[in-house]
């Protein structure tokens, strides 16, 4: 009986001699997460279930228990390199199996797809055409190098005021040539169905009637002649200030119609709007000036956010969701069965993914270039190792004073 009380004490510490070891020559390891031996002693039965024995027969590692407490966070300078902070586990596939790790070492491959060193390919949830994200079952993320598609302006936005101390034009007929014709102007580009910029200049002139303007416009150049302002074409906008400097002219205008030339769609309808444009006594001013439409561009980098949002940034100045991050999390992440490589795979005991986006549910969150380090603790594995060689030493002596006592009895004349 002493003999195999020592071997089972003999193999309980070889064992928790293999997994300290194992969590030590993991302590650099990106995402790993340390295991620690759960012992329980034996005892003797009968075949009928009873009359078990008082004195033990030794120890068994009954579990190999994992720790998932959070590592610490090291910041890098690569955009894929992402940290979890909190709960979850990144989504990974791999030739239709489905595995989760918390290794955030990605990288693009040839095709654009986020995958790992082992080329398993990062889940998420994909952005449709106008950048909003589907909400599906999570699928392979792809960073799409395609060119953003132009939108062609709709409305242009201005807040301005009409200095109210202006003087009426000595010129009665407008000319965009001759400055004497109108009091102001001001100009923006607007952007066609091809995302061509067409300048168009607004001409603003001081009436005879009290607080109202007259306003004009010019596309590329060109004379009001090609532009419909309301009733036809050269014909004025009219403005309407009350006492007060504010202006009661509904907005937005009624849209303007510009001709536009070089194959894109003709003719470009522009709403404007200029609510909160004041007549005051103050000079003339542009307090801001904006328009929806832009050019074409092409993707110029990314950035992830906490919400696991993947952010292109255009070289227009647009941007665009291009996909979200998945995280899963388990109600027992005990019970997933390691596949090696830092990676996990779904058990019976550990339950079914919950899959969301970052910050949702129990879900931790991301955080874009950084890396969660291996959470072993050198200096508690160290002390560990020194304890279960002891263990080891300490059972080895019951097997060498077990054989000390039976040669004892093999004496005994």
């Amino acid at each position: 009986m002493g003999f195999q009380t020592g071997l089972s004490g003999l193999d309980s510490a070889s064992q928790s001699l293999d997994i300290i070891g194992n969590n030590i020559s993991n302590a650099g390891t990106v995402g790993f997460k340390s295991s620690t031996a759960i012992f329980s002693d034996v005892y003797a039965n009968s075949l009928s279930g009873a009359g078990t024995g008082p004195i033990g027969i030794g120890s068994k590692v009954a579990e190999v228990q994992q720790q998932f407490t959070q590592g610490n966070i090291n910041t890098t300078n690569n955009p894929l390199d992402i940290a979890i902070n909190g709960n979850g586990f990144f989504e990974v596939q791999n030739n239709g199996s489905t595995y989760y790790t918390r290794n955030g070492q990605f990288q693009q491959n040839s095709t654009g797809s986020i995958v790992t060193a082992d080329n398993m390919q990062l889940l998420g949830y994909p952005a449709n055409a106008s950048g909003s994200i589907v909400g599906s079952t999570p699928v392979p993320l792809q960073i799409s190098n395609a060119q953003l598609a132009p939108s062609v302006t709709s409305t242009l936005t201005a807040n301005l005021n009409l200095s109210s101390s202006a003087t009426v034009p000595a010129t009665g007929v407008f000319n965009p040539a001759d400055p004497t014709s109108y009091n102001n102007s001001t100009s923006a580009d607007i952007y066609d169905s091809l995302g061509n910029a067409h300048p168009v200049t607004f001409f603003f002139i001081k009436t005879a009637v009290a607080g109202k303007w007259a306003v004009q416009a010019t596309v590329d150049g060109t004379a009001a002649t090609n532009v419909n302002l309301g009733a036809g074409a050269g014909n004025p906008i009219n403005l309407q200030f009350n006492s007060s400097g504010a202006m009661t002219t509904a907005m937005p205008i009624s849209p303007v119609q510009f001709t536009i030339g070089g194959g894109a769609a003709s003719p470009l309808s522009l709403s404007m709007d200029l609510t909160g444009s004041t007549q005051f006594g103050a000079p003339f001013g542009v307090n801001s000036l904006s328009q929806n439409g832009f050019a074409s561009g092409q993707l110029s980098g990314f950035n992830i956010g906490g919400d696991g949002l993947i952010v292109g940034t255009y070289t227009n100045g647009q941007t665009k969701n291009l996909g979200q991050i998945a995280l899963a999390t388990f109600a027992n992440p005990q019970g997933l069965q390691p596949q090696g490589g830092s990676n996990w795979a779904a058990t019976s005991a550990s339950g079914l993914a919950v899959v969301g986006a970052p910050g949702s549910g129990s879900s931790g969150v991301l955080q874009s270039s950084a890396l969660e380090q291996s959470n072993v603790d050198l200096t508690s594995e160290l002390v560990n190792l020194i304890t279960a060689q002891r263990n080891y030493q300490a059972n080895a002596q019951t097997i060498k004073a077990q054989d000390t006592v039976l040669q004892t009895l093999v004496n005994i004349n």
